[in-house]
């Protein structure tokens, strides 16, 4: 009995002794193939039903207009389009994946330039008042601008349609890229720069070190709104300055009263738009602290 009594009062314990007790294991329930189907069909049901109420609306549209086709003629024509997209039967006679090759080509071209031009103009706006107050006033009053205003200038100083068409992708696009950046640097904390100024660092280093990181993510931002007024552009410029790519083909189309392939290029053009966009999302996202 006397030794029951000492385990007992040995396993007490004493005041102010802290008990350290095994740490808990949480169960995570994982979601059930149930509840997976049901997030999938809320995503999916609108989606259908949007594309649901479009085919409504366009055989509505074909029913109640003389001359517009069909969804269903639409389709036929769209997997005779695509059955060989890249056909040659002359320079004149290409299939639209030649078309919207020569457009990117053009896009590529433009928005290079815009980007080579636009991010470091402004970065020197964001971090100098005095090339703020320089291009501000010029920026302010070419930005509204429409591109088809641009068209003849270029075709006046190159002569060309082709670097024609490039010009008015650069001059329309390169807005977005310079104000963006200028306004990601403006954002960037005074401690930074106060910082960079007890360590006297270089202008150069400091553009490197602390202005471009800090920048990127209002860059590329910039950069997706640029690529989608490029898209935009080109298809306009091609249909008045001809040759190859999928607005002159789009014009071409409607001279031969060819309703179904204008629909299909319709569809093309935002897609191509789309995926466009969304891969420079993904490139954003990879780049932003915000997502991390």
């Amino acid at each position: 009995m006397q030794h029951l009594q000492k385990t007992n009062s040995h396993e007490t314990p004493e005041s102010g002794e802290v008990i350290v007790l095994p740490p808990v294991q949480v169960r995570r329930r994982t979601p059930t193939f149930a509840r997976r189907i049901n997030t999938i069909l809320q995503r999916i049901i609108p989606a259908l039903l949007g594309l649901g109420l479009l085919v409504v609306l366009w055989q509505l549209a074909a029913i109640n207009s003389k001359g517009f086709p069909t969804p269903l003629s639409t389709l036929d024509s769209a997997i005779t389009l695509f059955a060989d997209p890249f056909y040659r039967d002359g320079p004149n006679d290409m299939g639209i994946g030649w078309n919207v090759l020569a457009s990117l080509q053009r896009v590529a071209v433009g928005f290079g330039l815009a980007a080579l031009a636009g991010i470091p103009l402004g970065f020197l706006i964001g971090r100098f008042t005095f090339f703020s107050r320089m291009f501000g006033p010029l920026i302010a009053l070419l930005r509204p601008v429409s591109p088809l205003a641009w068209l003849p200038i270029g075709l006046l100083l190159f002569q060309k349609a082709e670097p024609a068409s490039s010009w008015t992708i650069f001059i329309c696009s390169i807005w977005p890229m310079v104000i963006n950046t200028a306004e990601g640097v403006r954002r960037i904390p005074q401690d930074y720069l106060n910082v960079a100024r007890v360590l006297q660092l270089s202008e150069w280093t400091i553009m490197r070190r602390i202005l471009f990181p800090a920048v990127l993510p209002a860059v590329l931002t910039g950069v997706r709104l640029s690529i989608g007024i490029a898209w935009l552009v080109i298809v306009a410029a091609e249909m008045l300055t001809g040759g190859l790519g999928i607005g002159f083909w789009i014009w071409n189309e409607w001279n031969n009263l060819n309703v179904e392939n204008i629909l299909i290029a319709i569809v093309i053009i935002g897609v191509v738009g789309l995926l466009l966009e969304q891969g420079l999302m993904l490139i954003a996202r990879r780049f932003s602290w915000q997502e991390k």
